[in-house]
């Protein structure tokens, strides 16, 4: 057996925050880490966009860090792309950085997070009839409301977080039988009784 990996990962700060902030290079930076190395123009295919503009936003990603050249995977003049790496740490913090431009970066990138988290979960309702029954019985859409301080809801997040992270210790191998890559959205966020 694999001995499991931590995911590389990247801490976002209010620069690489701003050259991050837009929903076509989230888009990209996800594709690549879920497909591997791929072409600006296999993206643009892909994400039904033009490969120029795959092209500028890919560029501008390597810029801040966050994809890499992948000359091993090209011929001739293709020009591959990786993602540099598998997981990102966002500081709430930045949603009151002195700066508006940090402010307003970090909130683009949450509201895309969460069109991205309402996307995935849109796709799974779309063709969950496509999977095998075993999986209809083993996924979940819930929710709860619970009343706690924020010293609670943080401990809280981070026993989920703990809880999540032990199941790399029981990933199953790419080759066992039943075996698929899942997602796992958490969301935990005050609210007012309406």
């Amino acid at each position: 057996m694999t001995e499991p990996r931590e995911p590389q990962h990247r801490t976002l700060d209010a620069r690489s925050l701003r050259g991050l902030a837009h929903p076509l290079r989230m888009q990209l930076l996800t594709a690549l880490r879920r497909g591997g190395p791929a072409t600006a123009s296999q993206l643009a295919e892909r994400l039904g966009e033009s490969s120029g503009a795959t092209s500028y936003h890919l560029r501008q990603l390597a810029a801040h860090g966050f994809v890499e050249d992948a000359p091993e995977h090209g011929k001739g003049r293709e020009r591959w792309w990786r993602a540099s790496h598998q997981a990102l740490i966002y500081d709430s913090a930045q949603l009151n950085d002195a700066d508006p431009a940090v402010r307003g970066a970090a909130d683009l990138f949450l509201h895309e997070v969460a069109n991205s988290h309402t996307r995935e979960l849109s796709t799974w309702i779309a063709t969950r009839s496509d999977w095998p029954d075993a999986w209809s019985g083993a996924t979940d859409m819930s929710d709860m409301t619970v009343r706690l301080t924020p010293g609670q809801a943080a401990e809280l997040v981070t026993k989920m977080h703990e809880l999540l992270s032990s199941y790399r210790l029981l990933e199953a191998e790419e080759d066992t039988p039943g075996a698929e890559q899942v997602r796992i959205h958490t969301h935990l966020f005050p609210f007012k009784q309406t």
